[in-house]
């Protein structure tokens, strides 16, 4: 079966709009009319070609976040699969959406499991969306695991949300401050110097470099911008080298500032799907392996598959884990509490939650420092401009006088 996309008029003559499932075109317009509706257009989805295509967007967070609460709720009142999807495209607003969903649910009837079918759309569905499906999946108890994945999507957005507020601030700054600059270098001071070159005085040094300066980026702009590119391209593709990528992620785990914040990221994330598999009933081995896709640090992704062989052999996850030292120690000992408490997805829950605390600290202190720095940093550079403006004019003036 295909699922196929339509527009029809019901008996009020109202639009409606949605995806079903066919063998043929002929065959939906047939079902669209046993219905009471009145086709209008009836069309393939093509979702799963639109969504590799370079160009092609995926499915925003707050909608996924929405849309994983919904299945979850609906698989929780005891509707199969493929009513739940069915029920969530007719609910969708957004076509690409409804596309996406019309596509997994026709894998879904070939055959596949959900985490199969979100597989082909990973602009939509990220690695570790998927990986926490498939250990609900696994453990039967998927509509728990994606009750609290909703739960967890939800904290993510508010985090970012409320980063993206806090930068939002320094980045005008920054962009205005620049604008002011590249005024003031390219079309400010050249005029300036004209002025200044009929007086046929000896010129501060100061306003020197700063014609120098000017001169040298209004000649080699484009070769600047040319350099850029071509080494932002080439730091990509080497970090698309296994060996490089890992000593990259090395580096940034011992930067100071930078490397508390890539360990608090990940271990957040790391603990709270760990807690949601544990929660959800799914093996701790199981959910051991799920919690190693989500971590985008190979440094910690491999301590973690470390710690799985130590746990295979018979070892206790706090100790497993601490042996590696790239965990923060109260990860460990909240963990280890949890082995000798049997509460385990509690313990997993609470230090998730205090990582993103401390996460969050760590964020406000960095951006309260960085506004007055990018500030007395773009005056500085707006101070020497103007004093090598000034510098020559006050010079003439004393000539004159």
């Amino acid at each position: 079966m295909e699922a196929f996309e339509y527009e029809a008029l019901d008996a009020a003559g109202h639009k409606v709009s949605g995806v079903m499932q066919a063998d043929t075109a002929r065959q939906a317009r047939t079902l669209l009319r046993a219905q009471g509706l009145l086709p209008a257009t009836v069309n393939p989805v093509r979702a799963i070609e639109r969504a590799r295509q370079p160009w092609a967007k995926g499915i925003s967070a707050a909608e996924l976040s929405l849309l994983t609460r919904q299945l979850a709720t609906l698989l929780t009142a005891g509707l199969t699969m493929e009513q739940s999807l069915t029920a969530l495209i007719e609910e969708a607003a957004e076509p690409m959406t409804r596309e996406v969903l019309g596509g997994v649910k026709t894998e879904v009837i070939a055959g596949l499991s959900l985490a199969g079918a979100l597989a082909g759309y990973g602009k939509s569905f990220p690695d570790f969306y998927r990986a926490l499906v498939h250990g609900g999946e696994e453990s039967g108890a998927l509509p728990t695991v994606l009750a609290h994945l909703a739960d967890y999507l939800d904290a993510r957005q508010a985090l970012k949300q409320k980063t993206s507020l806090a930068l939002l601030y320094p980045i005008l700054v920054t962009v205005v401050a620049i604008t002011i600059v590249t005024g003031l270098g390219v079309y400010v001071v050249p005029q300036v110097v004209q002025v200044f070159a009929q007086s046929r005085q000896s010129l501060p040094l100061l306003t020197r470099g700063l014609i120098a300066l000017s001169d040298f980026l209004r000649g080699t702009w484009p070769y600047i911008v040319a350099i850029l590119i071509a080494c932002v391209a080439g730091v990509r593709a080497a970090l698309r080298r296994e060996a490089l990528r890992r000593r990259w992620h090395a580096a940034l785990l011992s930067l100071p500032g930078i490397g508390p914040l890539v360990r608090g990221v990940n271990t957040s994330r790391f603990a709270s799907t760990l807690s949601i598999l544990v929660g959800g009933g799914v093996p701790l081995l199981s959910a051991l392996n799920s919690g190693a896709q989500v971590m985008t640090n190979m440094v910690m992704r491999e301590a973690i598959e470390v710690a799985i062989e130590r746990v295979r052999e018979g070892a206790g996850l706090a100790r497993a884990l601490g042996a590696s030292r790239a965990f923060p120690p109260l990860l460990i000992h909240l963990v280890a509490s949890g082995e000798v408490s049997g509460k385990l997805e509690q313990m997993l829950g609470r230090a998730a939650q205090l990582e993103t605390q401390a996460l969050e600290r760590r964020l406000a202190v960095f951006l309260t420092l960085l506004e007055p720095v990018m500030i007395l940093v773009m005056g500085g550079v707006v101070l020497l401009i103007v004093l090598a403006i000034l510098l020559p004019i006050i010079q003439i003036n004393q000539l004159v006088h």
